[in-house]
């Protein structure tokens, strides 16, 4: 990933920080990963693989980096497992570019976007739009645009019902040149850190919903895997695939 892309989100001594090993051990901590060359490597891919994944989403409809997503960072810090924020670094790139101006962001990862609410806080070309646990980490909440609480134990009908109602709005006052979707697996009722009950059908309903409703209306959409932490990992891996096949579904080519 070029520098000149990390820099138009993260402060030059944060990146420097991650890049040359210096970043001190309590911020270490806060990320929840060690520092390691293959620490770096794994958080300039994940970037990258967005960056491609939104210039392939504006000429193909759909398009998906399977990783990313990494919503917890904020421009000095990064958390939650976290670095950079690689949805962030992507729109900000686009809007450089010249290729998106107005952009929505519709984050369904169980955890709320914070850091990528603080990266936007008070743009008024970046929606965005997050449905999260109300008592699941981050436990300081960061507003977005448009944030809808879940208690813990909601269900697919309850979910489904309430994305159908706030999606539309979404789109109508945020008027996107795209849509970038976070999705998420760790809604699922056998993820370890959700405390959701949303099942594989209801899950893939929510895809068929966020991604059909973009493209019915011509809004591409880039994907992102975010967070899933099944009790077995086949589970997570089995939500992601199943995101997949919806996005493919709706490929141009």
């Amino acid at each position: 990933v070029a520098l000149e892309d990390l820099l138009r989100v993260h402060t030059p001594e944060y990146v420097a920080h991650i890049a040359n090993g210096t970043l001190p051990y309590a911020e270490q901590r806060r990320i929840g990963l060690p520092w390691s060359e293959a620490f770096v490597e794994r958080a300039f891919r994940v970037v990258q693989g967005t960056l491609e994944a939104s210039e392939s989403a504006m000429r193909h409809g759909v398009a998906m980096n399977l990783a990313g997503g990494t919503h917890h960072a904020f421009p000095d810090r990064g958390e939650g497992f976290c670095t950079f924020n690689d949805v962030a670094v992507a729109v900000r790139r686009l809007q450089a570019l010249g290729k998106v101006q107005r952009v929505a962001i519709v984050d369904l990862d169980v955890h709320q976007g914070n850091g990528t609410h603080g990266c936007f806080a008070g743009d008024p070309d970046v929606y965005t739009f997050s449905m999260h646990g109300a008592k699941n980490f981050p436990f300081h909440k960061v507003p977005g645009t448009r944030d809808v609480e879940l208690d813990d134990g909601t269900t697919d009908e309850v979910y489904l019902d309430l994305l159908h109602r706030h999606l539309p709005e979404v789109l109508r006052e945020a008027r996107p040149d795209l849509v970038v979707y976070l999705s998420g697996a760790d809604p699922h009722e056998g993820d370890r850190l959700g405390r959701l009950k949303l099942t594989f059908d209801g899950l893939m309903a929510r895809d068929r919903y966020v991604i059909g409703s973009c493209r019915e209306v011509g809004i591409p959409v880039c994907a992102t895997m975010s967070g899933g932490y099944g009790r077995d990992v086949h589970d997570t891996v089995a939500v992601h695939l199943n995101t997949v096949r919806v996005l493919r579904a709706y490929a141009t080519g």
